[in-house]
């Protein structure tokens, strides 16, 4: 009775064993074997985004501040990623005092735009479908640059091309857009200028 308790043991032993060394086997053949891709990040697609009025890292016109016209610069952007439907784009001076000072929202800029003109209109939706924020001036459309006096400002442009159209209204905050486009960014693209006063 004892030497078959035992045998039953050792068989059991033996079993246990074998199974665990299958199934390290088998997760290191499926580990090693799987050359599937790794899913691509959200906006880890580099998109190209220039300004015609200044080049990265050089100051912003006058014209397209508070001190000067107070109108939106032009921007240009290269192809984006397959599959855009839109495109979205946020404005903000990144070194206001009270922290981020958002100047531009607008989305649903139509896949097949490559730039924005100039002096684009201050109001809720533009001819071909854009629809445009609220900046934190409390306004529709573009707020220009208009720091306190003393060191420059960096005011970051960025673009973001998306998979879907935004299901959002015009008057929506920079926070109300970002929220809504979470999950949908194939690319993004930034440029920086600054400002000093």
């Amino acid at each position: 009775m004892g030497i078959k308790c035992l045998g039953n043991t050792s068989v059991s032993r033996r079993v246990v064993l074998l199974l665990a060394l299958l199934s390290i086997i088998l997760l290191t053949v499926v580990a090693c074997g799987s050359k599937a891709p790794m899913p691509v990040k959200e906006a880890e697609v580099t998109l190209s985004l220039s300004g015609t009025a200044f080049k990265e890292g050089d100051q912003i016109p006058v014209k397209y501040t508070c001190d000067g016209q107070d109108i939106s610069l032009p921007l240009a952007w290269g192809e984006p990623p397959q599959g855009t439907q839109a495109f979205a784009l946020i404005v903000d001076d990144i070194d206001a005092p009270a922290g981020v000072f958002t100047h531009r929202v607008i989305f649903n800029i139509p896949s097949d735009s490559r730039k924005l003109e100039e002096a684009i209109a201050t109001q809720a939706q533009l001819p071909g479908g854009a629809l445009q924020g609220k900046n934190d001036f409390g306004r529709i459309g573009y707020g220009g640059p208009y720091p306190p006096a003393g060191r420059a400002h960096r005011y970051q442009f960025t673009l973001y091309a998306l998979d879907q159209p935004v299901d959002l209204k015009a008057g929506v905050s920079k926070k109300q857009l970002l929220a809504a486009i979470q999950g949908h960014i194939l690319a993004q693209g930034q440029l920086t200028g600054t400002y000093q006063r």
